[in-house]
């Protein structure tokens, strides 16, 4: 046995957290957390906790990045040295340069990028404590930080992983479940039109497991997708219906 590995990870139909197999972990999302970003959000997932900021659109420098047609996404996925239990050595490395990638491609298709021809829309991910499951809390935040920043949207954009733990299918793994499963799952989805923007696969799922994942992650989304919703409403209802007391 691996050191520091838990003899079970699924215990009497539990996780080593107490959490049933389809049991996403605790959620809390935040909008508009940044004054000086032009949209921003928070998320609480477990024990992850992830700061999204978007800048712009704005004019691209320098010019010869611009593109005549659309606008530049830019992606920046960093975990803060503190946010592991082993200090990260700060900047970007090959992972974060790679999640960063997939999470631009997981964003791009819900945005109205031809609105904005020759400018440039940053986004920042900043992993304050990582838990396993960033890439796709990172997407669920950012997704809200880009509708906090009013940018035209055809849907959010909403992530969760699942995975195969002690030969049971299972949702949204803790960082000891990524570590010693045997598969891990992140996805993404346009949940009106259940449309996937990123899917990735680290192990083995049987055809059979394969399709339970996708179900269970479906699932996730849905209660996700409810949450991300529910933190921009309760930014905006209340000028909103303060609006509309004034009018009247």
């Amino acid at each position: 046995m691996e050191a520091g590995k838990p003899e079970k990870l699924i215990v009497n139909g539990r996780r080593l957290d107490g959490r049933r197999p389809d049991e996403l972990r605790p959620l809390r999302i935040k909008a508009g957390v940044l004054k000086r970003a032009d949209g921003s959000a928070y998320i609480e997932l477990g024990k992850n906790k992830i700061l999204a900021a978007v800048y712009g659109p704005k004019e691209m420098h320098p010019r010869h990045l611009q593109q005549s047609d659309v606008a530049v996404l830019r992606c920046r996925y960093n975990m803060a040295p503190f946010s592991v239990e082993e200090r990260k050595r700060p900047g970007p490395d090959r992972r974060s340069m790679e999640i960063s990638k997939v999470i631009r491609e997981a964003l791009e298709p819900v945005l109205f990028l031809h609105l904005y021809p020759r400018a440039v829309i940053d986004v920042f991910i900043e992993i304050l404590q990582a838990d396993a499951g960033t890439r796709t809390a990172g997407i669920t935040a950012a997704s809200v930080a880009l509708a906090d920043a009013g940018i035209p949207m055809r849907d959010l954009v909403t992530g969760v992983s699942a995975g195969k733990v002690d030969g049971t299918v299972v949702l949204d793994l803790m960082k000891e479940e990524d570590q010693w499963g045997e598969a891990d799952m992140p996805i993404a989805v346009m949940p009106r039109k259940k449309r996937i923007t990123l899917l990735q696969m680290d192990g083995n799922f049987t055809p059979e497991e394969f399709r339970q994942a996708l179900d269970l992650a479906f699932k996730g989304i849905d209660l996700i997708y409810e949450a991300q919703k529910e933190a921009l409403r309760e930014k905006y209802l209340p000028s909103l219906q303060e609006e509309k007391g004034e009018e009247k």
